[in-house]
Parts: structure tokens; sequence; C-alpha cells
């Protein structure tokens, strides 16, 4: 809800498998949400992701269990309530529409303007339209 804690480019012809995925977790998302919120990290953290194999994978849950993170379920097939896809994309595409970009770096810091020119409210808005969906969902019986 207080905004974007990590972005994180992927290197180019990287395979985004879960040993990856598990890197990222603990040498970037960790030491960013410490660095950026002191304290939650100890306050406890609600996690989500999708049901992705990558996400879903041994070495993942492990990891996040040992974090004493709680996971919040994504229910299979419900691509419409990864806040990402919904609120952060649409919300950089109107930044970033008609730019021409020469290199990756060029992408890369536009993308990082993008996201620093979000209004902090428009996370809370997010964050309570994910909730609505998720609501929404379960009183459906799943999606």
């Amino acid at each position: 809800m207080n905004g974007v804690i990590l972005r994180w480019p992927v290197p180019i012809g990287t395979t985004i498998n879960a040993q990856y995925y598990k890197k990222v977790l603990q040498d970037k998302l960790r030491p960013a949400i410490r660095k950026k919120q002191p304290g939650l990290l100890e306050s406890g953290i609600l996690f989500h992701h999708d049901n992705a194999p990558v996400h879903t994978a041994r070495a993942v849950t492990d990891v996040l269990a040992g974090y004493n993170w709680e996971l919040l379920e994504h229910p299979r097939y419900s691509p419409d309530l990864a806040s990402c896809d919904f609120h952060l994309f649409p919300k950089m595409k109107e930044h970033l529409r008609g730019q021409p970009f020469e290199t990756k770096e060029d992408i890369i810091q536009a993308t990082k303007v993008a996201i620093k020119n979000l209004d902090k409210c428009s996370y809370v808005t997010a964050f309570k339209d994910w909730f609505q969906r998720i609501e929404k969902c379960a009183n459906n019986g799943g999606c």
C-alpha cells in the first residue's frame, strides 16, 4: 500500500525459474523491504503473488515460510487479481506511451520515473480494488 518496494529488471536471456525467483526474494526483495520499510519485516508481511509454478515451487515456499511471511492465496485462473496487471502496468503505460527508446537503459530509466511519478494514494486505491476483487471471487465460490 505504500508503493513499489523493489523494481528489478530481469537481465535479457534470464530464465525465470524457482531458483532465480528465490534468489531475488532473498538478495533483492528482503533487503529492499528492510531499507525502505524499516520494521516491516518484524511486524509481519502479507505476501501475495499469483500461483505460477515458479511461485509455488518448494524452494520458494520454503523460503517464504522461513521468513514467517503470511502468503495470501491466489485462486487458480484468476489473472484479474494481480494488482500489477490492473493497476501498476496500466498506470505506467500512461506515462510511457509514445516515447521512443533507443537502449535498454532508456527503458529502465523511463520505467523508474513512471513508478516514482505515481501518486501515493493510487497504491491505497489499488489495494482496496484488489481486496474487493478477492472478496468478490470468494463470494462467487472462486473465480
